[in-house]
């Protein structure tokens, strides 16, 4: 019964029919037939007939489902009362019962009425209409209780009915209320368990403590809600067991009937059901709870680890600077005490290091879930440990053997000094008699005898006991000791010979070169002191005394190399410095290398975890439809750049690992693959929004389980992002340790090249968020900048108010320069959350580079410049917010302009070549009614290109007059006058200066600005005048007919341009000349082979 009530999700309740239950016209008391078949007691009911057919198929449905499936599988009886009723409505309430009854029935008992008007109506009725009774359910009529009592026993029948049964229908009520209630909160906590037991498996660990302490409060106390809502459940049921159990204490002979016995039982089962739930969910919230305190365990012991880590590292990089071995006996014990005092003060870091490896072994003693991510840390601690203390003893056993030869070496060469100033100190008159002789002989082989112990005896000896730290200098060192010792013997050796021939034969004396003075003190002297006390020798020797001068001279030479190495030694000092920048440029390489390999292998993870798993059959059924065949969206061009960085870009900084300095030549030659990256970023956005609408699906949960990820996808589809991003934090290190060194250029190239491509990445987002634009973005070219500006439009049509509207107001444009056009856009509020976080902007106007020009500067503000198109139709005067900004965008558009304006001269080239070649030259036909027959040009070879005039009086252009605007050529037609500033040898910009070199023909213009007498015999002409260029003059002036007023006068070459060239395009003829020059073809702005010429604007000049 337990199970049924707990599974009875659509069913009905006793509090959703707890009215219809007290109108009591149907009970289920409790008693059982013989056979143990529940009884479903009608009572006497009045209105019976009036019960609503709904209400009266609740109610009975209800008391059916009430008894267990095995008790109401069996059948019901069905016992209706009706004694104090008419047999009218007997029949009625009969047939309706029986005929709608929902359960299986075994026995039908109906008490006929008791009056004996109704009883004899009754007898008559049933004796002449028994078939109308014959239902499939033997339906048996009793007259009295009395005859009932046959059939059922007296204690399964209520009081009313003559039984002994006790039942009270409200109580029971309230108690199928109550069990009903206390079932559904018993599935409700089961749920909510099981829920957040779900939850919790599910939860991914933390990577940082402060998260860790968080969900670890977090999920306790949602524990304790648990065990609260668990206990409050349990307390209900306890109470609705005093309640079933309340007849008993009352009265200890009272029996429970059968429905209250399972009634009991019921109750029972939901409280062992709900105990055991809280067993269950107790012993995995323990886990679970030991699980979180190990992480955050784990996660302490990380966070120790990096600071130990740093720590180590610095201690490491420290010592290894200690990698000089002294260049005498005084420095190595400098070098030693230094070196002690490194050990004393690293022996912080290394206590900390063992601390927290025990601390790494008790975790693991404790079972810790994350042995294998402790255990290689505790190994690492103790092997860099290990490795320092090892270090330090090695370098101490280098450091004492380097004591002990310089030591050596110092005694051997003070004995070598000591024997020179013997030889040098003895008199030499004296050693003239045979007693000084010996005298002098005893000395030297005295001196001789103390040889053992002070002077180097092998040099192979002093290579096997000192060859671990015998350098290059070190052993040049030992080599000159050596000569020296040589030199020093060979010195004895022929002062003994001389000796021994004096103390053997006697001569004369020989009066000594220069007597040495008397009473000078034996005692070591340096070497200049010794050339004051130097005297002849003996006679016999007199190349012994050369030999001696040379060798004094040779040892002091060898004592300023020794005191050079020394200098040497202290200046090796000095260049622990770079040294350090070495260590830190090799850092940053292994980091950037290492860091480089992670990242390869985790876009080979995702691309053979994820998106190869896209195309297995097996996996398909679990990818939802919006995600289907959507993975070049997902992915976007990560498969091309995973290639590109293992096959290429790893191997090759690979290359650079011994010389880290030089990595930025690896980054230069590889830029342009780099590009890639552009595309991916302007991907992520499409990307991120189908990873929001599939990110729950089942197939992301497989494929993240399967590798094993804490992160999901999302995480790993940014590693492009912030890889691309990381490059430049890298090549910015390398430059700071790399200044003075040969690849600093090109680090600085590399770098410079990396921010070009960062800020590619950024504009293309940008661009991408443009909305409006009908045409195709990418027909515009290459975007070059983007960026945000206060823009005001000057009309030169427009109305009054409107141009002073415009001057006094700025517009918020966001700007897109393309190569081809400059697009107007505004910029509109940032929603939605990741990439869709991101400002939109709406699309207002574009302008075609072919038609704009440019003036560098405006007067009062030097964040301005004006950007102008159709000879100054309309401009755009833009305020940067620096001039920075300013100055960035004006070059910017005048690289533009002056790449259009190189392509139209190559191609105008292009086209004068076909033309010489090509087309016949041709006299032009002239039709027009204001020229004379006389006047007819000559054909001319000249430039293809089709210029415009633009007349400019510079004293009026200094008062804001004149002709500062483009005037068009008369045979230029209407259609093709695009003043297109990059078409012109120089380009519109107002900082640009007028071409004024070319020769100027004479020709008919159409001028569009006014232009007042400046003097003399000079002419004045308005806009839209018809100018006839007649000849040149003399100070650089053109004669020129207005053909408009048929007057003359005089008009400064410098303020006019005449058309170059005279092919078939510049002689097509204006409606001005006649009606039916209209049918001439006139010649756009491309490059065809007999239409050269394009119209274009001349630059405005402004001072």
């Amino acid at each position: 019964m337990t199970d049924e009530i707990m599974q009875q999700d659509s069913a009905l309740y006793a509090a959703d029919i707890t009215e219809q239950l007290a109108k009591q016209f149907a009970i289920l008391s409790g008693g059982r037939g013989q056979d143990g078949y529940p009884i479903i007691t009608f009572p006497e009911y009045p209105n019976f007939t009036d019960i609503p057919e709904e209400e009266f198929q609740n109610v009975v449905t209800y008391l059916t489902s009430i008894p267990s499936l095995q008790d109401g599988g069996i059948g019901f009886i069905l016992l209706i009362d009706r004694r104090q009723d008419k047999w009218s409505s007997v029949k009625a309430s009969l047939l309706r019962i029986v005929g709608s009854f929902p359960g299986n029935l075994q026995l039908v008992l109906v008490l006929l009425p008791s009056g004996i008007f109704q009883r004899a109506i009754s007898e008559i009725v049933l004796r002449f209409n028994r078939d109308d009774f014959k239902l499939k359910v033997p339906i048996i009529m009793l007259n009295s209780v009395t005859e009932l009592h046959s059939y059922i026993d007296k204690t399964q029948l209520t009081q009313e009915l003559g039984g002994t049964l006790e039942y009270c229908h409200s109580q029971w009520i309230c108690h199928r209320t109550a069990i009903e209630s206390f079932a559904a909160m018993v599935k409700e906590t089961a749920q909510m368990l099981q829920a957040f037991g779900t939850e919790l498996a599910e939860t991914e660990l933390p990577n940082d403590v402060t998260t860790n302490l968080g969900l670890l409060t977090i999920h306790t106390e949602k524990r304790d809600k648990m065990k609260h809502d668990i206990n409050q459940a349990r307390r209900q049921g306890w109470s609705l067991l005093s309640s079933i159990h309340e007849p008993i204490n009352k009265n200890p002979d009272h029996k429970l009937n059968t429905d209250e016995l399972d009634n009991l039982s019921t109750v029972e089962r939901l409280l062992d059901q709900l105990n055991e739930t809280e067993m269950a969910f107790d012993e995995f919230w323990n886990k679970h709870q030991l699980k979180l305190k190990q992480c955050l365990q784990l996660r302490y012991f990380e966070q120790d680890f990096r600071e130990v880590k740093t720590a180590l590292d610095i201690v490491t990089e420290r010592h290894s600077t200690f990698t000089d071995i002294g260049n005498s006996s005084s420095h190595v014990a400098h070098i030693v005490r230094d070196l002690c005092s490194f050990e004393e003060k690293s022996q912080g870091a290394l206590e900390r290091a063992e601390a927290l490896a025990f601390q790494g072994d008790h975790l693991i003693e404790d079972n810790h879930y994350a042995v294998d991510s402790i255990l290689p840390k505790c190994n690492e601690l103790r092997g860099v440990c290990d490795s320092l203390v090892n270090g330090i003893k090695t370098k101490k056993e280098l450091l004492n053997q380097s004591m002990e030869l310089h030591k050596r070496l110092e005694q051997a060469m003070h004995w070598c000094d000591s024997g020179i100033y013997l030889l040098a100190s003895q008199p030499i008159d004296k050693c003239q008699s045979q007693d000084g002789a010996e005298a002098a002989l005893q000395e030297i082989e005295r001196y001789l005898e103390t040889a053992t112990g002070q002077k180097l005896e092998d040099l192979s000896k002093i290579n096997d006991e000192y060859g671990a730290i015998l350098g290059d200098e070190l052993m040049a060192h030992v080599l000159n000791i050596f000569q020296k010792q040589e030199a020093m013997e060979e010195m004895f050796e022929k002062r003994r010979v001389s000796l021994k021939k004096l103390a053997a034969k006697q001569t004369r004396p020989v009066q000594p070169v220069a007597p040495r003075p008397e009473g000078v003190p034996r005692s070591p002297v340096s070497p200049s002191e010794t050339d004051h006390r130097k005297g002849h020798d003996f006679n016999s020797s007199h190349k012994a005394n050369v030999t001696q001068i040379n060798l004094f001279k040779k040892n002091k030479s060898l004592s300023k190399i020794e005191m050079n190495e020394l200098g040497e030694g202290r200046k090796c000092s000095s260049s622990d410095d770079e040294e350090n920048l070495a260590v830190l440029r090799s850092h940053v390489m292994n980091e950037l290398i290492e860091t480089e390999r992670a990242y390869v292998e985790e876009l080979l993870c995702v691309l053979e975890g994820y998106a190869a798993e896209m195309e297995n059959p097996s996996m398909i059924p679990f990818i939802p439809m919006v995600l289907q065949k959507k993975k070049d969206v997902l992915f976007g061009n990560m498969p091309e750049i995973y290639d590109f960085h293992n096959r290429i870009f790893l191997r090759e900084l690979e290359n650079y690992i011994d010389c880290p300095e030089l990595v930025g030549r690896c980054f230069l030659e590889r830029m342009e693959d780099l590009q890639i990256y552009e595309r991916y970023c302007r991907n992520k956005p499409r990307s991120e929004s189908l990873w929001r609408q599939c990110s729950d699906c089942i197939f992301f949960q497989e494929c993240q389980k399967k590798l094993e990820h804490k992160l999901g996808l999302d995480s790993y589809l940014l590693k492009p992002v912030q890889r691309i991003t990381k490059y430049q934090l890298l090549l910015k290190e390398l430059l700071k340790y790399s200044k003075n060194c040969e690849g600093a250029e090109d680090l600085q190239e590399a770098l410079a090249a990396i921010l070009g491509i960062l800020k590619a990445v950024n504009d293309s987002m940008h661009q991408i968020a443009i909305t409006g634009y009908e045409g195709n973005l990418n027909e515009l070219g290459k975007l070059l900048m983007q960026g945000s500006f206060n823009v005001w439009i000057d009309h030169k049509k427009g109305h009054a108010k409107v141009k002073d509207l415009a001057r006094f107001k700025p517009m918020q444009r966001h700007l897109f320069l393309h190569e081809k056009a400059l697009l107007f856009c505004k910029k509109r509020e940032e929603s939605g959350e990741g990439y869709e976080k991101a400002p939109s902007y709406s699309y207002k106007q574009s302008l075609h580079m072919t038609t704009v020009g440019i003036t560098e500067n405006v007067k009062g503000d030097n964040k301005k410049f004006e950007i102008w198109y159709n000879a100054r139709e309309e401009v755009y005067i833009v305020q940067a917010a620096t001039q920075e900004v300013k100055n960035t965008w004006v070059n910017e558009i005048r690289k533009v302009l002056t790449g259009q304006l190189e392509a139209r001269r190559v191609c105008n080239q292009h086209q004068k070549l076909e033309h010489i070649s090509v087309a016949p030259l041709a006299l032009p036909i002239n039709t027009s009614p204001l020229r004379s027959p006389q006047k007819v040009r000559r054909p001319e070879i000249v430039s293809p290109e089709n210029r415009n005039i633009s007349v400019t009086s510079p004293k009026r252009q200094e008062k804001g007059k004149g002709w500062t605007k483009t005037s068009h050529p008369l045979d230029v037609p209407e259609e093709n006058n695009d003043g297109w500033s990059s078409a012109e040898d120089q380009l519109n910009s107002s900082d640009c200066e007028e071409e004024t070199s070319k020769k100027l023909l004479p020709g008919k213009y159409t001028v569009i600005a006014d232009y007042g007498k400046g003097g003399g015999d000079e002419l004045t002409v308005h806009t839209g005048d018809v100018l006839q260029l007649v000849r040149e003059g003399q100070e650089g002036r053109w004669l020129v007919r207005n053909l408009n007023t048929s007057k003359e006068g005089w008009v400064p070459a410098t303020n006019l341009q005449t058309l170059l060239g005279d092919s078939s395009s510049s002689q097509s003829l204006s409606s001005a000349e006649s009606a039916s020059a209209s049918s001439t073809v006139s010649s756009s702005s491309s490059c065809t082979e007999h239409s050269t010429a394009s119209s274009n604007s001349i630059t405005d000049i402004k001072g």
